[in-house]
């Protein structure tokens, strides 16, 4: 299996070093919360991976750049990991099913975090959202006029909760956790979300920790999440287990 590995700044020694710190830190969200502060500023750059259809999928680590889901993997293989080389073994079980380096099963949705790694996340929109929630059937990877966004992927029936954002008051707020993975619902057909970040509890408000694609941006930023939301259909909520 081919490998690249992009590491910039980060060596696999200042890796090491980061893991052993972060396992001091017992919770998992706040964990995810000391790790995903590391990558701010972090440039964003999309189609880091490789591999498709018609191309053998190459195993990548790229920490010079992001897009919103491969920032998460990182994250989530991070959390689980005290070296370099733990993290790299690690990375495939969060990317594809059963750690099987194929494009045909990279986990391309985020709903597949809670389909094919379920022993470390959990849904907890439901519990967040109570009676607000909304259960939608979706058919993954499958346009409204029949076209696949991804070639050579499955498409996947799929029931989908989501809580709408007019719905996630002070209550639901009040009851995200740092280190919690959101999902923006996307009422797009074939796709459960637009975009994936990670909540961030601080002093006076609560943020989405994420790495934009937006020119003003182009990073990973912190946003206010309830102003975040305000644009958009809805939330889908992943907590990291133990």
């Amino acid at each position: 299996m081919k490998e690249i590995i992009h590491s910039g700044t980060w060596s696999e020694e200042r890796v090491t070093d980061l893991l052993k710190e972060a396992s001091m830190i017992f919770s998992p969200g706040e964990r995810i919360g000391f790790l995903s502060k590391q990558f701010l500023n972090t440039a964003y750059q999309e189609s880091t991976l490789k591999g498709n259809m018609h191309t053998p999928e190459v195993f990548v680590i790229n920490l010079e750049g992001v897009d919103c889901l491969t920032f998460i993997e990182y994250i989530e293989a991070m959390r689980r990991s005290r070296s370099f080389e733990e993290f790299r073994k690690n990375l495939p079980f969060v990317r594809y099913r059963s750690g099987n380096i194929a494009y045909e099963h990279r986990n391309h949705f985020f709903t597949d975090w809670k389909a094919f790694n379920a022993e470390f996340v959990v849904d907890v929109t439901q519990y967040l959202g109570a009676d607000k929630t909304k259960d939608v059937s979706k058919r993954l990877n499958e346009k409204h006029d029949g076209t696949l966004f991804l070639p050579g992927v499955a498409c996947r029936l799929r029931e989908v909760t989501c809580i709408p954002s007019s719905y996630v008051d002070d209550t639901v707020m009040g009851n995200l956790q740092t280190g919690d993975y959101a999902g923006i619902y996307s009422k797009e057909d074939g796709l459960d979300v637009s975009h994936v970040g990670i909540v961030i509890r601080k002093k006076d408000r609560v943020d989405l920790r994420h790495a934009s694609s937006l020119k003003k941006y182009r990073k990973v930023v912190d946003e206010d999440f309830r102003g975040y939301l305000k644009s958009k259909a809805g939330i889908i909520v992943l907590r990291p287990g133990d």
